[in-house]
C-alpha cells in the first residue's frame, strides 16, 4: 500500500491533493466513508420499496413480540388506551336557522340514532363489536399492524334499519402483490391499492380469507380476492413520507432492542436459576447405577432443580461456568433498553416500565405532557380519516332509509355533518393546582368552560343538564353546599341563599324582607 501510494504521488500535483480536502471540508461530516462506518449499508428506495422489501417479516417480528414480549404487550396497550379510552362521543353541532342557537331536538335524534346504530349487533358486520370496540380494535391494530382497514358495507343488521355496517379487516389480506385487471389503462397496482395517475386510490385487492388461515377449514370453489371500490374503504395510516400508500408498524424501529432485551433477561432468569439449584457432582468408580430414564432418543438428558446432586461417569469430569449472581449491570441495562424502545414508539420509560422509581413530579408530568401531545396528534388525525367518514356515510343511509327526517338534508347536507368529537380526557397530575390553574383561564377569557370540560373528556351539555337537575334538586330540599358557586364565596362563605334555607356552614343569618334579593358580600364573607 505505502509503495503504491507514493507512486500515485509522484503524479499527483499538490492543487489535487488541496481540492479533494476542500470537498471533502465541504460536505456533510454524516456523509463521510471511512474505515470506521464502511458496514453502514444506505440503498436509496422509495418508501413504498422499503415497505415492500421489509413489511412481511417485519409485522411477523412484531405480532411475535406482542403476543409473546410483556414490554411490547405493554406497549401496544398503553397507546391503545391513551388514544381511544373507552371511546369517543359524538355531539351533533346543527344550529337552527334563525338566531343561529343550537338545534337540541334536531341534535338530540342523530345523537340518539347513532348510540342506537353502535350497537354490536347493529355496526359490526360480525355482531362480535359495538362501536367503542371497533374503535379500539381499529386503532390497536394500526398501532401494531402500522395500518387498518375498515370496509363499509351498505346493509342493514341486527335490530338498526340504517342500511350501513362495517368491517375490520388486518393490513396482511390486502394482497400487496396482486396484479390484476384495472379500471384505467392509466391506473397502476401497488402494494394491493390500485393507483391513479394522480395517486389517489381507486381499488383494494382483499383476500377472501386471511393468508394466516392455512389450516383452518374455507369456502370451496370462491375466487381468491375481493375488489372493494376505494369509496367503501377506510385506509387507517399515518403516513411517514410523502408518496406513501401503505402504514408501518409504530413498533418498527425497536424491534431489534426488543428482541435482544428478550434474550438477556432470558439467559439471566436461566443462569439464575442454574446457580440457585445445582448443589454438587458425585463421582464414583462403577458410575450412576441408576440412570433413572434420563435417557431420551439416546442421548443424556440433563436438568436442574433445588437440592440436586448430578453423577458422573467413570472417567468424566465437570467444568461448572462462573454462575454468580446478577451484578448491578441488570436494571441498567433494561432500563437504556427500554427507554430505546418508548423512543421509538413516542411515549415515556414510566409509561412502558411502570417504574416511577427514578422520577420526580416534575420529570413525570413533563413526560406525560409530551406523551399526551403525541396522542392528540394520532387523535386529530382519527377525527379526520375515521371517525368524521364514518359518520358522514352514516348519516347519508339514516336519512335514505327514513330513520332520520332532516329538512334540506338534499340540498345542505354540510350543515348535519358539522358534528363534535370528544376524545377521552386525561386525569390531572396535580388536581389542586391544575383545577385552580383552569379556573383561572376561564376567568381571564383564555378559555371557555367547553374548553375546559372537552378537555378531560365530558360534554358540556351533558354536564350543564345534571348540573341543573342537581341545583334544582337542593334548591327544592333547602339544602345549601359549598359546590354552589351562586351560594358560597370561594372560602365558604354565604352570599347568597333563600329564605329558610338551611345553612350548613351557620356563619351567617338569612337576609328577609326585600334585603333577601339584593345582597353583598363583606370582604369578610359576611352579608
Amino acid at each position: 500500500m505505502g509503495l503504491r501510494n507514493a507512486w500515485k504521488g509522484l503524479f499527483t500535483s499538490n492543487n489535487d491533493l488541496n481540492s479533494r480536502r476542500n470537498r471533502l471540508k465541504r460536505m456533510y461530516a454524516g456523509a463521510r466513508v471511512d474505515r470506521t462506518n464502511l458496514s453502514w449499508i444506505t440503498p436509496l428506495s422509495s418508501p413504498d420499496q422499503s415497505y415492500k422489501n421489509s413489511i412481511e417479516l417485519l409485522r411477523k417480528r412484531v405480532h411475535d413480540l406482542v403476543r409473546n414480549n410483556n414490554y411490547a404487550a405493554q406497549a401496544v396497550r398503553y397507546a391503545t388506551n391513551q388514544i381511544v379510552g373507552q371511546g369517543v362521543t359524538m355531539q351533533a353541532q346543527i344550529k337552527s336557522q334563525r338566531g343561529g342557537t343550537p338545534n337540541t331536538r334536531l341534535n338530540e335524534s342523530i345523537e340518539s340514532e347513532w348510540s342506537r346504530w353502535g350497537r354490536k349487533d347493529s355496526c359490526d358486520i360480525r355482531g362480535v363489536l359495538c362501536f367503542s370496540e371497533m374503535e379500539r380494535l381499529a386503532v390497536r391494530s394500526m398501532i401494531e399492524s402500522g395500518e387498518c382497514f375498515i370496509v363499509i358495507h351498505r346493509k342493514a343488521y341486527g335490530r338498526s334499519k340504517i342500511p350501513f355496517s362495517l368491517e375490520i379487516l388486518e393490513a396482511e389480506q390486502l394482497d400487496a402483490d396482486y396484479k390484476g385487471l384495472k379500471k384505467d389503462n392509466k391506473n397502476v397496482w401497488r402494494l394491493g391499492i390500485e393507483i391513479s395517475p394522480e395517486g389517489r386510490a381507486v381499488s383494494y385487492a382483499f383476500l377472501r380469507k386471511h393468508p394466516g388461515d392455512t389450516t383452518l377449514e374455507n369456502p370451496i370453489k370462491e375466487k381468491r380476492h375481493i375488489i372493494v371500490p376505494a369509496k367503501d374503504v377506510i385506509h387507517l395510516f399515518m403516513p411517514l413520507r410523502p408518496g406513501q400508500h401503505r402504514g408501518v408498524p409504530f413498533l418498527a424501529s425497536a424491534i431489534n432492542h426488543l428482541h435482544q432485551l428478550d434474550g438477556y433477561i432470558e439467559a439471566t432468569v436461566v443462569g439464575q436459576r442454574a446457580s440457585s439449584a445445582l448443589m454438587g457432582f458425585i463421582t464414583s468408580p462403577e458410575g450412576e447405577l441408576d440412570a433413572g430414564g434420563e435417557v431420551f432418543d439416546y442421548e443424556r438428558v440433563s436438568g436442574f432443580e433445588p437440592g440436586a446432586f448430578k453423577y458422573l461417569a467413570p472417567g468424566e469430569s465437570i467444568s461448572v461456568p462462573d454462575l454468580d449472581k446478577a451484578n448491578g449491570e441488570f436494571e441498567p441495562f433494561v432500563r437504556a433498553m427500554l427507554r430505546s424502545m418508548a423512543s421509538g414508539l413516542g411515549c415515556s420509560f414510566e409509561a412502558i416500565s411502570s417504574d416511577y422509581s427514578q422520577s420526580n413530579y416534575s420529570s413525570s408530568r413533563l413526560a406525560m405532557m409530551q406523551d399526551r401531545d403525541h396522542w392528540r396528534t394520532i387523535q386529530k388525525m382519527l377525527k379526520e380519516t375515521f371517525y368524521q367518514p364514518i359518520y358522514e356515510y352514516w348519516l347519508e343511509m339514516a336519512v335514505l332509509s327514513g330513520t332520520l327526517s332532516l329538512p334540506t338534508y338534499s340540498t345542505t347536507p354540510e350543515v348535519y355533518e358539522k358534528v363534535r368529537w370528544v376524545c377521552r380526557g386525561y386525569s390531572y397530575v396535580d388536581p389542586q393546582k391544575e383545577v385552580a390553574a383552569m379556573k383561572d383561564a376561564v376567568r381571564c377569557g383564555f378559555k371557555t368552560l367547553t374548553d375546559v370540560v372537552s378537555e378531560n373528556g365530558g360534554d358540556i351539555e351533558e354536564l350543564l343538564i345534571a348540573r341543573q337537575t342537581e341545583l334544582a334538586k337542593l334548591d327544592e330540599m333547602n339544602i345549601i353546599t359549598d359546590s354552589d358557586p351562586s351560594a358560597t364565596n370561594k372560602s365558604g362563605g354565604s352570599q347568597y341563599k333563600p329564605i329558610n334555607t338551611v345553612d350548613p356552614f351557620g356563619d351567617t343569618d338569612a337576609p328577609t324582607g326585600e334585603d333577601a334579593e339584593n345582597v353583598a358580600e363583606g370582604s369578610d364573607g359576611s352579608y
